[in-house]
């Protein structure tokens, strides 16, 4: 799909799929930055907290923590999570004209470079999962993952090396991918899972997510969730996209009113953690 059209999925809303797998992450910042997408920098703060209540709750034999980022595209929460940056330091970087003259080899030497210098104390493990093979090969050749796969697990089972990593990770993340992804990506990697693995995803108003929450719970994850907060993801693309958006908000049973009625998507946060 191209920009413009739409998911069965996730009904009305606008895609990007022609900037999500690129060899290099410019053209999905200068595509996103005039809509003002943002769920990553709302996401850094929760995702860093998130880690370290799910440190604190290892057993000593379990080691760092591993985050699983789900949907990690170009590796942006990775970014986050384990570097001193900001999601507008990001805009700035891959949409100024320095970098705008490099070609991709050019910009992976630079980015080795970039992300090293900024890499935090308390980093972990990343793994990023995402069907773009040319993005996440990006993030893994600038440091930014550990390890990397380019599989869709709605429609495979996972292979046996991304078994084999998922097997220790402690922490699954995901900003974005909800309604691309459903149950059957979350029941995959569960399944896989050799220690107690913790789930904290940003989801839109408009996408049902109690069957993830029904599959979870079947894995021994309790849900929780805080209807009153809520985080903006993006402006919406026009007002198609926006009409679209709030009748399905209103078929859920929310309340648009200050929210997309304003213009943008919002998410809810869950938390998903062993009974």
């Amino acid at each position: 799909m191209t920009r413009g059209q739409t998911s069965a999925n996730t009904p009305g809303k606008s895609r990007f799929d022609d900037i999500y797998n690129e060899p290099d992450p410019r053209a999905y910042f200068r595509r996103l930055a005039p809509l003002e997408y943002e769920i990553p920098h709302q996401a850094q703060d929760v995702f860093r907290r998130t880690r370290a209540d799910r440190t604190a709750a290892r057993r000593d034999t379990e080691g760092p923590v591993t985050v699983l980022d789900l949907c990690c595209s170009y590796g942006i929460n990775a970014a986050l999570l384990n570097h001193d940056l900001t999601l507008a330091e990001l805009y700035a970087h891959y949409t100024s004209p320095e970098t705008q003259a490099l070609t991709t080899d050019e910009l992976v030497a630079v980015d080795k470079e970039f992300y090293a210098s900024r890499r935090r104390a308390d980093a972990t493990p990343v793994i990023g999962l995402d069907s773009a093979d040319r993005a996440v090969s990006y993030a893994l050749a600038v440091g930014l993952l550990d390890d990397a796969y380019a599989e869709n697990l709605e429609a495979h089972s996972p292979g046996p090396q991304l078994r084999r990593a998922v097997a220790g990770a402690g922490l699954i993340t995901v900003t974005g991918g909800i309604g691309y992804i459903t149950q059957r990506t979350f029941e995959a990697l569960v399944e896989c899972a050799r220690v107690p693995v913790w789930v904290c995803a940003f989801v839109l108003r408009t996408v049902p997510y109690q069957p993830v929450i029904t599959s979870l719970d079947h894995y021994g994850l309790v849900t929780r969730t805080d209807p009153s907060r809520t985080y903006p993801q993006r402006l919406f693309t026009g007002p198609a996209e926006q009409r679209s958006a709030i009748e399905q908000i209103l078929r859920a049973g929310y309340d648009p009113t200050g929210l997309e009625a304003d213009g943008r998507y919002y998410t809810q946060l869950y938390q998903s953690r062993p009974a």
